[in-house]
């Protein structure tokens, strides 16, 4: 069951509000919660059922290492490693231990045969944000939870798919809220204008560049220049509005049961250096490689020669958590070797224009992105290489027509050369020009979703505005069936 479908839309989610919210009559609030557990398991098992114990399995062990660890003065260490290797071991099973049959058979020429794993839907996430938990446990920085609550933590609908990685000091501490029990009128009305525009962002823009960018990873050996960039471009935009809209519909789901997730992004392709970039994008997920892997490796108190070392293994480490394949762990490399750039350019003290800056980040994040999508290395390189000429340079006569008509001028006598085949129809370009202006001009909803303390509904353009974005997403969605999010895939 994904958030941009009907049946996500017109049953699951009305249901869930509406036996919550019937249950507040019931004076025990753990009532409550176990509606909500019931609801997150049974939308879990929606995808396939036989992976529900993998889910189950985990929340069981790793609530029972973190209370053994709450319990215990010394030795605690040897606990810990036993959790957290419990967790990564898992993880690296169902996403990489065919990965590692591969590579294993290619090194050493066997014949090992691949166990052609399905990786549960969100494992990645689940498995973080328990690790995080354990890590605090250790650190006697969590309180006492109950089973019920920290199986809600961990399985809350959502956030249990894609995200975010939510701490529970974030979370657990919500259900226990008396005020959080009854119905708010402002939660239902801002979470149901969030949940639009993110709806809108899914299924009307990321899943109408879906097919281009499909198309053009298919021909990449028959890919112009000019296709290229736009084949870049596309996933760019593919990918920010996919997971940004997912990140809307989790906040707007969660709201109508009072519950508030963090924010996940923030704008991220406004950014002005790599470093801001990852303070916008994604940003649980940057916050707890920082958290839990960058500064207990020593963060910058180190030596220079340290610090970068930690500042590339955590990119490349990041790169893995997204995906078994060397593609991933170039794509995190790329971003770690860009931070200790930056690093190195401000010790020397020199400064650029802000617009130059922001043009090399957000140039940077979209050729880094070619490596994220593309297949294998071939397909990345054959994409690379056309996009700054070295491989084709072409230009399509479609486009070529296209761009006489507009300026009024034949454009063709002036093109040495030049190909029939056009990949991308030629409105593609307008299209994604519409977007770039978008990302970086258009309102950001983060600042309406952090005043929880104005008046009890959102205001009448916002009304407006979300009525409108949710109808234009569902007769989009009736024209054509809703692709799975992006990052389920991670």
């Amino acid at each position: 069951m994904i958030f941009s479908s009907y049946i996500y839309i017109v049953f699951f989610l009305p249901i869930v509000f509406i036996g919550y919210f019937a249950l507040s009559r019931i004076k025990n609030k753990d009532f409550q919660l176990l509606w909500l557990l019931a609801a997150s398991l049974f939308f879990y098992s929606w995808w396939d059922i036989k992976y529900l114990p993998i889910l189950l399995i985990s929340i069981f062990i790793n609530f029972q290492i973190g209370k053994l660890l709450s319990k215990l003065f010394t030795k605690k260490k040897p606990i810990l490693f036993i959790g957290i290797t419990f967790n990564l071991l898992l993880l690296l099973y169902f996403k990489h231990f065919d990965f590692f049959i591969e590579n294993y058979n290619g090194l050493f020429s066997q014949k090992i045969s691949s166990l052609n794993l399905i990786i549960p839907l969100g494992i990645s996430f689940f498995t973080f944000q328990q690790i995080a938990f354990l890590v605090d446990v250790y650190t006697n920085k969590t309180s006492d939870y109950k089973f019920l609550h920290y199986a809600t933590y961990v399985s809350f609908f959502p956030q249990l798919i894609a995200g975010p990685i939510v701490h529970h000091k974030d979370l657990m501490p919500q259900f226990d809220d008396l005020s959080k029990r009854n119905i708010n009128l402002r939660n239902i009305s801002l979470g149901l204008f969030i949940f639009s525009i993110g709806l809108f962002k899914k299924v009307v823009i990321a899943d109408s560049l879906g097919g281009f960018v499909t198309s053009g990873y298919s021909s990449t050996l028959l890919i112009s220049t000019i296709e290229a960039w736009a084949l870049s471009l596309s996933y760019t935009f593919q990918l920010y509005f996919d997971f940004s809209g997912y990140a809307d519909m989790a906040i707007g789901s969660a709201l109508l049961v009072n519950i508030r997730l963090p924010i996940n992004f923030n704008s991220p392709y406004k950014a002005k250096n790599i470093q801001e970039f990852w303070r916008r994008w994604h940003m649980t997920l940057s916050h707890f490689l920082r958290d839990y892997i960058y500064i207990p490796l020593g963060g910058n108190r180190l030596s220079y020669f340290i610090t970068y070392k930690n500042i590339l293994f955590t990119f490349i480490l990041g790169g893995i958590w997204h995906g078994a394949g060397w593609t991933f762990i170039f794509w995190g490399g790329l971003h770690g070797f860009a931070l200790i750039i930056l690093s190195l350019w401000r010790k020397i003290g020199w400064k650029i224009p802000m617009v130059l800056s922001w043009f090399i980040t957000f140039n940077f994040v979209n050729i880094a992105w070619v490596f994220f999508r593309a297949d294998n290395f071939n397909a990345a390189i054959n994409i690379i290489g056309a996009m700054f000429g070295i491989t084709q340079k072409s230009i399509p006569l479609d486009y070529i027509d296209s761009m006489s008509i507009l300026i009024g001028i034949p454009l063709l006598p002036y093109v040495p050369n030049f190909s029939t085949n056009a990949i991308f129809p030629s409105y593609l370009f307008l299209y994604l020009l519409i977007l770039m202006l978008f990302v970086l001009f258009a309102s950001n909803i983060n600042k309406a979703y952090q005043s929880p303390n104005q008046a009890s509904t959102i205001s009448y353009t916002k009304l407006i505005l979300g009525v409108l974005a949710f109808s234009i997403s569902i007769i989009f969605l009736g024209m054509s069936s809703s692709q799975v999010f992006l990052y389920y895939n991670f």
